[in-house]
């Protein structure tokens, strides 16, 4: 479940003063003791409680964003909307026959997309799973899309792992998503009101909503560097979302978030300007490759002039005797 939480929490603490506990008494139970320096999860609900200002037993519904303020998320989104929409699809169609619904939520958590069957429209809406619900940490406590933003990690708050008593009966599986320059931008979350989800199952829904958010960063990026060429980072245990993007001088100009943790590269390093041979490793044949580019450019310069190497050398700008030499040093040969 959360990670550095564990799912033992409640089930250790069930009983407060030898009494069937109220889920609120369990929250206020665990934050009185240490665990928080040890337990994410029991952190998240201290943060709740002392941060946040937050009453477990609170009974009010999540806050929504009017129409209005829903259409500005959505339109600061955009771009990434566009580049989620076929992975959320695909995320749906995983784990919408078993009674879940998707939500991708910005980084203030409010849903601004989600997918889910129709017959189940009103169950969720009820429970706030929808788009322009507040689930920010700072709003709903403990829960899936407001932690993993808050944490900026992969997490499971599964049934009375939320902070809220109202939301005990939810599970919700979450993971961050990044812009294109590295910065959280999202999270992407799978919720369920099912009470027989299994932990293995629950492990089956995380695997695909990281693979999910993964691509959305891939597709995210590839479209916010439309005009240069994309590599995939060799990294070790890099993903199919370690990506650069190389500009026709072979500069990197971008690289998503897990490129820059496994490569090293900063924002600064980008602004310099870093050639995308000392990230790949082939700085040590940067001279071959400079030799190599000037022999292409005169092969093709005296090609297109026929063999003419008068109007070659004035094509590329040099004189004759230097286009000689140039002809002679690399091997090249004119056309008959």
């Amino acid at each position: 479940m959360l990670p550095g939480g564990g799912s033992g929490i409640s089930l250790r603490e069930k009983e407060v003063s030898g009494r069937p506990a109220h889920h609120a008494d369990v929250v206020q139970a665990a934050i009185a003791t240490s665990d928080a320096a040890r337990s994410a999860l029991i952190a998240s609900w201290r943060r709740s409680l002392t941060l946040h200002g937050l009453d477990p037993a609170e009974r009010k519904a999540p806050r929504r964003l009017t129409e209005g303020e829903l259409r500005q998320a959505r339109q600061r989104m955009e771009p990434l909307l566009r580049a989620a929409d076929a992975s959320l699809d695909r995320l749906y169609l995983a784990v919408g026959g078993i009674g879940c619904c998707v939500i991708l939520a910005d980084r203030d958590g409010i849903p601004i997309e989600r997918r889910g069957a129709s017959a189940d429209d009103d169950t969720f809406d009820e429970w706030g799973l929808w788009t322009g619900t507040v689930w920010s940490e700072d709003s709903e406590g403990t829960n899936g899309i407001g932690t993993c933003l808050a944490d900026q990690r992969p997490v499971t708050i599964h049934r009375d792992q939320h902070f809220f008593s109202r939301n005990t009966l939810l599970s919700c599986t979450t993971a961050p998503v990044y812009d294109h320059e590295g910065k959280l931008a999202a999270a992407l979350d799978v919720s369920s009101c099912r009470s027989d989800l299994t932990e293995d199952f629950v492990n089956l829904i995380s695997v695909a909503v990281g693979d999910a958010a993964r691509r959305i960063e891939a597709d995210n990026f590839r479209r916010a560097f439309s005009n240069a060429r994309i590599l995939l980072a060799p990294a070790t245990e890099c993903s199919a979302s370690t990506l650069l993007a190389v500009d026709a001088d072979d500069l990197v100009v971008g690289a998503t978030r897990s490129a820059r943790l496994a490569l090293g590269i900063t924002q600064q390093g980008l602004t310099k300007g870093l050639p995308a041979a000392d990230i790949l490793g082939d700085s040590a044949n940067a001279a071959e490759e400079l030799g190599e580019a000037e022999r292409g450019v005169i092969q093709r310069a005296i090609t297109r002039a026929d063999g003419n190497v008068s109007a070659a050398a004035q094509t590329l700008g040099i004189s004759r005797a230097t286009l000689h030499r140039k002809l002679a040093r690399f091997g090249i040969r004119r056309p008959h």
